[in-house]
């Protein structure tokens, strides 16, 4: 009866023949020097060489013998496989399907093979990953075959292609109506109103309208594609955030007046700095004061605060909350305010201007600056929206003046 000690001392030729199988080979023989596993990068003559070589190769880069134990691998290769070990078996570490029989047919064939896979933890990303094998000088004892296996991140190829499409997609179903609006009322005026000039003047504000709503709907549209593109690269400059509350503020004092609705600034005694890209922040505060003058004029108030605060974890954070005294928003609304053309009434939203993407925008600028947006409501007593956004720390604070 087989022991707890023997079944120990067993298991690396049982990994060994699982691989020969995977990779297409009998498993009935198993060679001496595989029957030592866990210390096999260390004893294979022309690791420290290899993984010399691989150290300065850009990409992630994976070294396999042909009987798929791990020879060695760079740094890189750990944000894709974080579970690699030398000397142990790829199969271990490697689960994406379509790599392993990449590796198995470059095994068994002798032939370079690429492959594409998609991961989903800890992120979404693509990879293109090419298995080459390379013959070495013969050692005695080793095979005189390896495996390399390089790696290109697609995700910002992907994401692209991606945003190309939502764009298509979103453009075409918003541009449709107003397009459609346009055309009816040119070809009225062409027609029957032709030489109606109360008409004429009538529909041409309409056209006017529409006109400027499509303006509106592409401008968001390009903005929010241009933040989606960056989304992974977070800003690094220093930026106060007083002075782009008080631009945003003065900016929109003609709107404000149009709609009788005063706009109250508390600001803290010291600078707030974070490290923040200035347009897109402007951009994302302007959208946020404009909703409180546009749906919440019937307070006749707006009040934006700058102030210091903390995270849960107890991390400093800058907040500035747009207050105001309107007609509120209902709870079962909140959730997906920030959705893509979600609106809480559509033919206000449309009559007050509005292209269903200012809150999406918001909450793309805050994801990319490592922040967040909270909304808090109540009917009939108005809406609070909150962008919160990481302080500048000492750790994170980079050269150069402020923004």
């Amino acid at each position: 009866m087989a022991t707890d000690d023997d079944l120990l001392k067993s298991w690396p030729s049982r990994l060994q023949g699982a691989w020969q199988v995977l990779a297409g080979q009998s498993s009935n023989a198993v060679r001496p020097e595989s029957l030592v596993f866990s210390n096999r990068a260390k004893e294979h003559p022309q690791a420290p060489l290899i993984e010399s070589l691989i150290a300065g190769v850009p990409g992630a880069a994976i070294v396999l013998d042909q009987d798929g134990g791990v020879i060695a691998f760079n740094e890189a290769a750990r944000s894709i496989a974080p579970a690699l070990r030398r000397g142990e078996p790829a199969l271990i570490s490697l689960r994406m399907p379509e790599l392993v029989d990449a590796i198995r047919r470059a095994s068994k064939s002798h032939e370079p093979q690429r492959v594409e896979f998609f991961e989903r933890v800890p992120l979404d990303r693509w990879f293109e990953a090419f298995v080459v094998p390379v013959k070495l000088a013969g050692v005695a004892g080793w095979h005189a075959e390896i495996l390399l296996l390089t790696f290109n991140d697609l995700s910002p190829l992907r994401r692209v292609e991606e945003m190309r499409a939502d764009f298509v997609a979103n453009a075409s179903h918003e541009l449709r109506t107003p397009l459609a609006a346009l055309l009816g009322f040119i070809e009225t005026l062409q027609g029957p109103a032709k030489n109606d000039a109360v008409a004429r003047e009538k529909f041409l504000g309409i056209m006017q309208q529409q006109a400027a709503r499509m303006a509106r709907l592409i401008d968001d549209l390009l903005s929010l594609s241009r933040i989606e593109l960056n989304a992974h690269l977070q800003p690094n400059v220093a930026v106060d955030l007083a002075p782009i509350v008080r631009q945003v503020a003065d900016g929109l004092q003609t709107l404000a007046r149009d709609r009788a609705v005063e706009i109250k600034l508390t600001m803290p005694p010291e600078p707030l700095v974070v490290l923040g890209d200035r347009d897109e922040l402007i951009r994302a505060l302007e959208n946020l004061v404009e909703n409180a003058l546009k749906y919440g004029e019937a307070g006749k108030r707006v009040e934006i605060t700058l102030s210091r605060a903390a995270t849960r974890t107890g991390s400093p954070e800058a907040r500035i909350a747009v207050r105001d005294y309107g007609p509120g928003i209902a709870p079962e609304h909140l959730p997906r305010l920030t959705e893509r053309f979600y609106r809480v009434d559509v033919a206000d939203s449309r009559a007050q201007g509005g292209t269903g993407l200012g809150l999406a925008l918001v909450k793309h600028v805050l994801n990319r600056h490592g922040g967040r947006l909270s909304v808090d409501s109540t009917p009939g007593q108005g809406a609070t929206f909150v962008m919160h956004v990481p302080l500048r720390t000492a750790d994170s604070a980079p050269g150069g003046e402020l923004s």
